[in-house]
C-alpha cells in the first residue's frame, strides 16, 4: 500500500484543562482533496497547525511523506517542510513587502537561486495564479480581498510543494470570488497533482473541491469518506452542517446527494 502523505495516530491535545483532541488517527493519501470540517472549537486550525508544525501534540505522531513531522535536527525538518505549502486564512502576507517580495520571499530563504532566477520564478507563479507582471508591484493594502488569496497560494507554491494546505480558503470572498478561487485550486491542484488539505466551513467549497471529508467532532475525525458517505451518518453534527436547508441547496447544485437512504 502507498504510504500516506498525511498519516497521523492517536493524538492527544490538551490546552490547560481542556482536551481538544483524544485518540484522533487520520490518513491522506497521494492526489487527495480532503476538507476537513467541525464545530466551532472543535480544533479544526489546531490539527492544521499541528501538521504544518506550528504546534506540538501532547501525545501521538505525525508523519508527513512517511517520515516523523518532529525530530531529526533541524535541517531535516526544514527539508520536509519545504515540500509542502501553506495559505492561511487571511493571507498573512507581509504589510511592509510589496506583492513580488511576498512572493520571492521563501525563495530568497533557500538562498540557492540568484535574482534573475528569483524574478523569472515569480512571474512564472503569479501567472499560475492569473495575476499580471504589474500586481508584483502592489502592495498588500492595495489588493483585494480575492488578490489577497491569490498572491498567498502563490507564495505557498514558490517552493513547488506537492502537498498544499488551506485554511478556510474562500473565508470573506464573495460568492462569485469564492467560485474563481476554488475553480483556480482545483485546476492547480489537477495540473500540478497537488495532494490537498483544506479547512472550512462553506459547503461550496468543499463540493467543489473534496474527493474526501473528514469530520472533527468528539474530539477525534468521527468519520471520514466521501460527501455521499458522509451524510449516510446519523449524528447531530453531521445532520446538522450537511442537511440543513442552505447545506442541501449547496449540495444539490454540485450534483451531490442530500438525503440518507
Amino acid at each position: 500500500m502507498t504510504t500516506p502523505v498525511i498519516r497521523i495516530r492517536d493524538l492527544a491535545t490538551r490546552f490547560g484543562e481542556a482536551c481538544i483532541h483524544q485518540g484522533l488517527d487520520l490518513d491522506i493519501r497521494r492526489g487527495e482533496l480532503v476538507s476537513l470540517v467541525g464545530g466551532s472549537g472543535s480544533g479544526k486550525t489546531t490539527l492544521l497547525r499541528m501538521i504544518i508544525g506550528l504546534l506540538m501534540p501532547d501525545k501521538g505522531s505525525i508523519e508527513i511523506f512517511g517520515e516523523p513531522l518532529f525530530g531529526g535536527g533541524v535541517a531535516r525538518e526544514r527539508a520536509l517542510r519545504q515540500r509542502f505549502g501553506v495559505l492561511f486564512q487571511h493571507g498573512a502576507l507581509f504589510s511592509a513587502f510589496n506583492v513580488f517580495e511576498n512572493i520571492a520571499f521563501p525563495l530568497r530563504e533557500l538562498k540557492r537561486y540568484d535574482d534573475g532566477t528569483i524574478h523569472d520564478l515569480v512571474m512564472l507563479k503569479l501567472s499560475m495564479v492569473e495575476l499580471r507582471p504589474h500586481h508584483g508591484k502592489l502592495m498588500p493594502a492595495e489588493l483585494s480581498g480575492g488578490m489577497v488569496k491569490r498572491v498567498a497560494l502563490a507564495r505557498a507554491l514558490a517552493l513547488e510543494p506537492e502537498l498544499l494546505l488551506l485554511d478556510e480558503p474562500t473565508a470573506g470572498l464573495d460568492p462569485d470570488r469564492s467560485d474563481s478561487f476554488v475553480r483556480l485550486i482545483r485546476m492547480l491542484g489537477e495540473e500540478l497533482g497537488l495532494t490537498v488539505m483544506l479547512v472550512t466551513h462553506d459547503l461550496d467549497t468543499l463540493a467543489a473541491l473534496s474527493t474526501r471529508v473528514a469530520v472533527l467532532a468528539e474530539q477525534r475525525i468521527l468519520a471520514y469518506g466521501t460527501t455521499d458517505e458522509i451524510i449516510q451518518i446519523d449524528h447531530p453534527f453531521i445532520r446538522n452542517f450537511f442537511l440543513s436547508e442552505r447545506s442541501v441547496r449547496a449540495l444539490q447544485n454540485h450534483g451531490l446527494a442530500t438525503a440518507p437512504n
